[in-house]
């Protein structure tokens, strides 16, 4: 998903409302799981951690840029500064 996002960064507020969509989605699949297994259930069940677990990331992302600024940026002042100290 942060691929998808790249260059274009959701609100924080997006993002949280969507894991927690998500996560009460994954307590009702687990809830059905409990009763015994089946295989779409634990196939959505999957997708919905890889999701989630995505949408953590994109958050700590949104978090950082918001935090330090635009990560390419920092990593081109950086090289930059890493040139001058050897040029010195």
């Amino acid at each position: 998903m942060v691929g998808r996002l790249k260059g274009q960064m959701r609100t924080l507020d997006d993002i949280r409302i969507e894991i927690e969509e998500l996560t009460e989605r994954r307590a009702e699949v687990m809830h059905e799981l409990s009763r015994g297994h089946d295989a779409a259930l634990a196939a959505e069940h999957q997708r919905l951690e890889e999701r989630i677990a995505e949408l953590w990331d994109e958050q700590r992302a949104a978090r950082a840029q918001r935090r330090w600024g635009d990560r390419e940026l920092i990593i081109k002042r950086a090289r930059a500064e890493e040139r001058l100290e050897r040029a010195a």
